[in-house]
């Protein structure tokens, strides 16, 4: 049957299914070669969108508004709004989707975003959340089908580090989703929510995924064809480093990890920023205060071969764009 997702707001990939994100990724592979052969897109023409915008960001904003400017539309970056402050979220949503074809949001609360998707009349998508960061997987899952030569269902993806972030919950949702073979690889500290974890374990009865979580860093990784990490603190949650430090130490990625895989073609991914050098004002701050020189992965496989977080990063604008397009374009 052909999918149509016209008016449809993207919170979840709980909310899809493996079929629709299956046109998703393929809608983005189309859009990413026309993009290449220099075609003019038009899909969104005379259509405006609003990004709205609590957690600072590079690839969410860029990714959003070249992918709306590619296709068209006018975009409208909203930092400073008196949502949830004088004026309530409900109330927000309401007026905006009286202005507006359709309402990014990139903030804390999932409940934010759910109301205005509630609310707005018009397809919202999710940007992230502290619980969610749906359209980063759909950039994660497109890059490993150009770079890993087995379809998804029938690859090891391994995230290690602190699982029970956004990131941990949307690519195992995504994982169970596509039928893939998910390992979580973390301290039991830091596993998803019981809750989530039966649920897409009931899902992968279906789809025939395998949801693991484990403490053993060298079973976990064994035979993977992605290697995964994220930041040890996301955004709010400075004041932990201490503690992530010594939860997560032996949890990061390195060249003796890649090889502990037995794949000589694993690939790693990183939905980015990281903390790899000492680039960055955080990271020379974390070297004063706790000594570290890298942190979730070194610096040796973030620039090696195995490394493809640019071509994932890239991956954003293209998938981020088939969501646009298929919930309010032509």
């Amino acid at each position: 049957m052909p999918v149509n997702l016209k008016g449809r707001s993207f919170i979840t990939l709980k909310d899809f299914s493996p079929e629709e994100i299956r046109h998703l990724l393929d809608k983005a592979i189309d859009l990413k070669k026309k993009k290449r052969s220099g075609i003019k897109g038009d899909l969104m023409e005379g259509k405006n969108v609003v990004l709205l915008f609590e957690k600072t960001s590079t690839r969410t904003r860029c990714a959003f508004e070249v992918a709306a400017f590619d296709e068209g539309a006018n975009v409208t970056f909203l930092s400073n709004s008196q949502m949830g402050k004088k004026e309530s979220i409900a109330d927000t949503a309401k007026v905006l989707g009286r202005y507006y074809d359709g309402i990014e949001f990139r903030g804390f609360k999932q409940e934010t975003v759910d109301a205005l998707a509630q609310n707005a009349g018009v397809p919202v998508w999710n940007g992230l959340t502290d619980l969610y960061h749906p359209t980063q997987i759909l950039a994660d899952f497109m890059t490993a089908m150009e770079h890993v030569d087995k379809p998804l269902d029938k690859m090891k993806f391994v995230f290690i580090g602190d699982a029970r972030n956004n990131m941990g919950n949307s690519l195992m949702i995504g994982a169970a989703k596509m039928g893939m073979h998910f390992v979580a690889v973390a301290p039991k500290e830091l596993f998803p929510a019981g809750e989530l974890v039966s649920e897409m374990r009931l899902l992968a009865e279906k789809t025939g995924a395998v949801i693991e979580l484990t403490e053993d860093i060298k079973e976990g990784v064994k035979d993977a064809d992605v290697l995964y990490t994220d930041v040890w603190v996301s955004m709010g949650e400075e004041a932990l480093f201490e503690e992530r430090i010594r939860l997560l130490g032996a949890y990061q990625v390195n060249m003796d990890m890649v090889k502990a895989t037995g794949n000589p073609d694993v690939v790693f991914m990183h939905c980015l920023p990281s903390f790899h050098d000492l680039n960055t004002i955080v990271g020379r701050e974390i070297k004063e205060k706790f000594g570290l020189d890298e942190m979730e992965v070194t610096d040796e496989v973030f620039t090696s071969k195995y490394s493809v977080v640019f071509d994932e990063a890239e991956n954003r604008m293209h998938t981020i764009k088939a969501v646009m397009t298929e919930t309010i374009g032509k």
